[in-house]
């Protein structure tokens, strides 16, 4: 998910910040090839300034990994040691296979229609649009159904990186000035930093704060391996499979952890050779392989370690007092606050696109500066209400990446092929059936658990 710290193209889409009116304004495009109907999307992108495919690859991965790899030590938690490794792979192939189907049909749909590139919401509406005749008419509610989506996860994402700030300032605080603060008062003033870089409207004035969470962040991660290894590790009082009950809270968890799926097309929109993001051994399944190899062995070693007394995040779980433990605590906590620009940026910039007409031009300063304040304290007042981790991120993960990650592709890629493009005995029905129906589940499961949750921490 789940946090994006990637430096977004003007290519993108307006579900993925941009238009595809910014995109053609920005890019320089070579004239269509001559002797030949076929229409080549990486002929009319930017060859100068576009993006390598080393370097989408680096974006990519940097966009997948973040608070979400030190939350699967608790997904394990809910899942059990052997239950939790199958089903996070098993998970991982389920998410790059979505992305994949998604950028296929966005791809292909760029042939067809004779455009560059398009965005998440673009590629939901135009697979309406040149689908059945009977469903064009849903291709305005599906862009409007991607475009809110990604704005409602972005914000929730936001109150769960100020829950995290704030707890990991409350911890080593509190325990080292001997203080018993709540972490409420913690929220509180993370909202002044907050607003400060929340009013950053553009992308170049994020990217030194992107770049020192990047440091911070791999430094976290060494300091956090060093823990989960200087003590040997006990593995017979951790079950194999966790009881039914916590089972959603895994899956919610772990999608929340893997789906990327806002950091995908702005990274493939700005790339010259699209092609290379797809295929063997591809930009993707690079990605993903890595990424899934990574969340496996930290979230399996870190609940071995810290058993049922894992966190929403493992660094929370490092020892209390301890100098390294506390630096890598206030170092992911910094990260995270540094990211909170660019998460902020992408729904506000949704956001302000579809209203700003409505306000005359002359005062679009000052309404930016009081709507983007009046979010910030809304969010703020969102995670004093709920000051916990774990329940957050299951919700966020169950509600709206199930639907963003999941059950989107899969209904993109079954209109854009129906009727009769969809393979032997229409396997491609029954699979994209099945995406639907397991996203399905896994919101209401997940849902209902995190609600639960949420409920019990408020009484």
């Amino acid at each position: 998910m789940t946090d994006s710290t990637i430096s977004i193209p003007p290519s993108a889409s307006s579900s993925s910040v941009f238009t595809l009116n910014d995109f053609n304004s920005h890019t320089n495009l070579t004239e269509k090839p001559e002797h030949t109907d076929e229409y080549f999307p990486s002929q009319h992108r930017d060859q100068v300034k576009g993006q390598s495919t080393g370097g989408a690859f680096a974006h990519f991965l940097k966009g997948s990994l973040g608070t979400g790899l030190l939350a699967m030590p608790m997904a394990f938690y809910n899942g059990g040691l052997l239950f939790s490794m199958i089903a996070t792979l098993i998970m991982g192939y389920i998410c790059a296979h979505c992305i994949h189907i998604l950028v296929k049909t966005s791809q292909d749909l760029c042939k067809t229609t004779k455009v560059p590139a398009l965005g998440f919401a673009e590629t939901a509406e135009k697979v309406f649009e040149n689908g059945p005749t009977s469903l064009r008419s849903w291709s305005h509610m599906a862009r409007l159904f991607v475009d809110y989506g990604l704005m409602v996860t972005y914000f929730a994402t936001i109150c769960v990186y100020m829950v995290f700030i704030a707890t990991s300032f409350h911890d080593v605080i509190n325990y080292n000035f001997g203080l018993s603060w709540d972490v409420r008062i913690y929220i509180a003033m993370t909202v002044i930093p907050c607003l400060l870089i929340g009013q950053i409207r553009h992308l170049k004035w994020l990217v030194p704060f992107s770049a020192m969470a990047n440091v911070f962040i791999i430094i976290t991660f060494a300091i956090v391996l060093y823990y989960l290894f200087n003590k040997p590790l006990e593995f017979s009082d951790k079950p194999l499979l966790a009881r039914p009950t916590q089972i959603p809270l895994f899956f919610a968890t772990v999608i929340f952890a893997m789906e990327g799926i806002g950091a995908v097309f702005p990274v493939e929109n700005a790339m010259k050779e699209p092609h290379k993001f797809l295929g063997c051994p591809g930009v993707l399944n690079l990605s993903m392989f890595t990424v899934v190899v990574l969340y496996a062995v930290i979230g399996f070693l870190g609940y071995v370690r810290y058993g049922s007394e894992v966190r929403g995040s493992v660094t929370l779980n490092l020892t209390e007092g301890d100098p390294l433990a506390d630096a890598a605590k206030l170092l992911m906590a910094l990260a995270i606050l540094f990211t909170y620009g660019l998460q902020f940026y992408i729904p506000m910039d949704i956001l302000w696109k579809k209203i700003s007409y409505k306000f005359e031009e002359k005062n679009h300063n000052t309404t930016q500066i009081l709507l983007r304040t009046g979010i910030i304290l809304i969010s703020v007042g969102v995670s004093a209400a709920i000051p916990n981790l774990e329940p957050f991120i299951s919700l966020v993960g169950s509600v709206f990446l199930s639907l963003l990650g999941l059950f989107v592709p899969a209904v993109c890629e079954l209109v854009y092929l129906w009727p009769d493009r969809l393979g032997f005995g229409k396997w491609r029905l029954y699979k994209n059936a099945l995406l639907c129906i397991f996203a399905i589940c896994a919101l209401v499961a997940g849902a209902a658990a995190s609600i639960r949750g949420i409920i019990e921490i408020y009484n």
